[in-house]
């Protein structure tokens, strides 16, 4: 995996990798002998331009050991096909599963990098019989593609966004399969967990974890220990980039990330959970 400018930042984030995986994480790197709390997830959960992200502020908050396997841009696939992270949360106290979107993963219409999940590799026949007017040469990303597609034929885009949900409810199932009974999944998103129409919400293909409704989620409550919705207040989000660490030629991205207030209230959310969860007594 090609790494991120990780001084140009002004952070290290002490890149690292554990085991035989492939994949980087953000450091540095944690002795995963002992009691540990994993955190597997997206950019939220890695803490891009953010120097305490929650799983941090999560640590300091209970004094247990908390790992970080965030990823900026995962989706389900990069911690489904990784032996030794799925190992590693399998034998953590608690995992925390940060909801990713239904776009960055395999399907029956597409393939995504197995490591750089935002990257689209191919169509199948079953995509390129789908929309045999389309040049999908012309895509490098998922999401782009997808916001081409949909501009294009919205009738027939909604054929794929249904085997998105689909494949994205059975990758779920296998990765929390996978895991164990140890499972707390984390909806931290500045959008609400609905079953409203996707199409009906403001810019909604720039909406994350883009596709997934709460009847989704709901589906896998019964799987999991617990559902954690921290979606960040109204104040924490007017806080922008305030408190963020990053170069000015990231001044854009940044802005379309959640900021440090949304991670201190991400945190006082979770912790709460998981202190309950491993029978921690209560602070007051």
């Amino acid at each position: 995996m090609k790494l991120e400018p990780m001084r140009e930042s002004g952070l290290t984030y002490a890149p690292c990798r554990y085991g035989m995986s492939r994949v980087t994480f953000r450091g540095p790197r944690r002795d995963l002998n002992g009691r540990y709390i994993a955190f597997v997830g997206g950019t939220e959960t890695y803490g891009k331009f953010i120097e305490h992200p929650f799983p941090s502020l999560v640590e300091t908050a209970l004094g247990e050991k908390c790992v970080n396997f965030g990823v900026v841009n995962a989706g389900i696939d990069v911690f489904h096909n990784d032996p030794t992270i799925l190992a590693a949360a399998h034998d953590a106290e608690l995992t925390v599963v940060q909801i990713m979107g239904a776009q960055n993963l395999s399907n029956r219409f597409y393939k995504v990098h197995p490591r750089r999940n935002d990257r689209f590799l191919s169509a199948s026949t079953v995509m390129k019989a789908l929309f045999s007017d389309v040049d999908f040469a012309d895509f490098s990303f998922t999401r782009h593609m997808l916001g081409a597609l949909y501009t294009r034929a919205p009738e027939r885009f909604e054929i794929l966004r249904s085997e998105l949900e689909q494949a994205w409810l059975a990758r779920m199932k296998s990765l929390i399969a996978g895991i164990g009974n140890n499972v707390v999944l984390l909806w931290l998103s500045d959008s609400p967990l609905t079953d409203d129409p996707w199409m009906e919400r403001p810019n909604p293909l720039r909406a994350d974890p883009l596709f997934v409704t709460r009847s989704m989620v709901e589906q896998l409550r019964p799987l999991v220990r617990d559902v954690i919705e921290a979606q960040p207040s109204a104040e924490a989000l007017s806080r922008g980039t305030e408190g963020m660490v990053f170069p000015l030629l990231n001044n854009e991205a940044a802005t379309e990330m959640l900021g440090v207030a949304a991670h201190e209230e991400a945190a006082a959310r979770i912790a709460p959970s998981l202190r309950r969860l491993m029978g921690k007594p209560t602070r007051h």
